[in-house]
């Protein structure tokens, strides 16, 4: 029994520390319905990274209020300049 309460506490305690854990962030529909975007709009496909929106979104106590996505010709001269 002892044991037993050996491996569980660890266990526990790591739960409780990813729970608690306030860098821990997940999305949520909510944010898909509160916006009116889909989720690819601030996820790229297949990932839970975000997106320049996404990014946007939590920096601005997730708001997208002046978020002005950057235009493809924009984007372009911005990676050309690397």
């Amino acid at each position: 029994m002892r044991h037993l309460v050996n491996l569980i506490a660890p266990a526990g305690i790591m739960a409780a520390g990813l729970f608690f854990s306030a860098a821990t962030s997940w999305a949520v529909p909510e944010f898909a319905r509160k916006t009116k975007k889909e989720c690819s709009f601030c996820h790229p496909p297949d990932s839970w990274q975000l997106t320049e929106a996404g990014k946007y979104y939590r920096a601005h106590k997730y708001s997208l209020e002046g978020y002005k996505p950057k235009t493809p010709d924009k984007q372009a001269q911005h990676n050309e300049g690397k």
